[in-house]
């Protein structure tokens, strides 16, 4: 089967969407009888290297990068050259599909799809969100039976509520890879042992939060929380080069939080994993004010969590109680420093507990690997 995924975005990046991406094409590679090709279009990109060196993952798929207009402005003027550059480089994308003929065309982006919807079927969806500006690709591509696939049962109720079909929704959560959780049962990370790695301070309880800095991830929150707990040492891995770390460095200076540090974007996964290992307790406080967040998301860094063997204190939201719950993490009132504080305090005080919510996630995140992700949907598929 010749499986094409089209992403219309720059390619390889920092932000999430570029790994997740390069992931589900690894894995769907692997399944014997796919061949699969990622076409993308040329974008500036500070990034050198390539998507495989960047992403630190085998060669199994075709890359191919397409040549595309790329073109800035300024001010307001930014958003119009912006669309009309996302507009042309999938028209381009769409072109290139109809000259590969493959069987399958698999997308997170409906523009592209919306375009190629006019001349063939056999269309998928992978869907992180819906968006009213697209309602009318929405609408056609209901109308012309493309596949969803959702990234949670949120996004299922919405794909419904605009009138797609339930047999042509297949819901499947991100994941973490079968090779992280292999290493973790086999090989328990020593916490100690990895803070004398990192310079952590080996007397301390740490809390930590892995990802990007915006605010409907609930940093600000997170920091305020730290103001409360001044004795914990809270450690922000991430960062990025859009202004949110700037943000919310002014913000902890502001306040006078002495007690939270910023690590700066890391790249390398094996460092975000030894941070993890690190930690005594992990954090996941997603705002309830951002539809994304409340129902919609299916986050990368829960499944790197519940694979490290953590601690979790975690937003009550229906986004993240459809994988997390009283018996594997403890969740806490969203957009509350004081219940987050709270939640902290709950897991370092009980360490017994805490030991029993961590060995829970563990065992549930083991459903929810990559490759089975993979197989899974290409099920769905045939």
């Amino acid at each position: 089967m010749k499986l094409l995924f089209v992403s219309n975005q720059r390619l390889p990046t920092e932000k999430a969407y570029g790994r997740q991406i390069a992931t589900m094409c690894l894995n769907f590679a692997k399944i014997p009888g796919v061949d699969l090709e990622l076409v993308y279009p040329s974008r500036h990109n500070i990034i050198q290297d390539d998507l495989f060196e960047y992403f630190g993952i085998e060669k199994n798929f075709k890359v191919s990068k397409v040549k595309a207009p790329d073109f800035y402005a300024s001010g307001w003027l930014e958003l119009i050259a912006f669309g009309m550059k996302n507009l042309l480089s999938a028209l381009i994308l769409a072109r290139a599909v109809l000259s590969r003929k493959p069987d399958l065309v698999y997308s997170r982006d409906e523009l592209p799809l919306y375009i190629l919807s006019f001349f063939r079927k056999d269309l998928i969806l992978e869907a992180h969100k819906v968006q009213n500006p697209r309602l009318f690709m929405y609408r056609r591509l209901r109308n012309c039976d493309v596949r969803i696939v959702a990234i949670s049962r949120g996004l299922q109720d919405a794909f419904i509520e605009l009138g797609f079909s339930t047999r042509n929704i297949f819901v499947a959560p991100d994941g973490v890879d079968a090779a992280v959780v292999w290493r973790e049962e086999k090989n328990p990370s020593d916490k100690q042992a990895v803070r004398l790695k990192l310079g952590l301070p080996t007397d301390k309880k740490i809390a930590v939060y892995a990802g990007s800095l915006f605010a409907w991830k609930g940093i600000y929150t997170l920091v305020d929380a730290a103001k409360l707990l001044p004795e914990i040492y809270f450690l922000i891995v991430g960062g990025d080069r859009r202004g949110d770390e700037d943000d919310v460095r002014r913000y902890l200076a502001e306040k006078n939080i002495g007690n939270a540090t910023i690590t700066g974007y890391i790249r390398s996964e094996e460092t975000i994993r030894d941070y993890l290992s690190a930690a005594n307790v992990l954090l996941l406080p997603n705002t309830a004010k951002d539809k994304v967040s409340l129902v919609y998301t299916s986050p990368l860094k829960l499944f790197s969590y519940m694979a490290a063997r953590r601690p979790i204190v975690a937003s009550d939201l229906p986004s993240l109680r459809e994988i997390l719950d009283e018996h594997n993490s403890v969740l806490v009132k969203p957009d509350d420093a004081q219940a987050l504080a709270e939640g902290i305090k709950k897991i370092l005080g009980n360490p017994i507990t805490a030991d029993l919510m961590s060995e829970a996630a563990f065992r549930d995140v083991k459903q929810y690997t990559w490759e089975k992700r993979a197989e899974h949907i290409l099920e769905f598929l045939s």
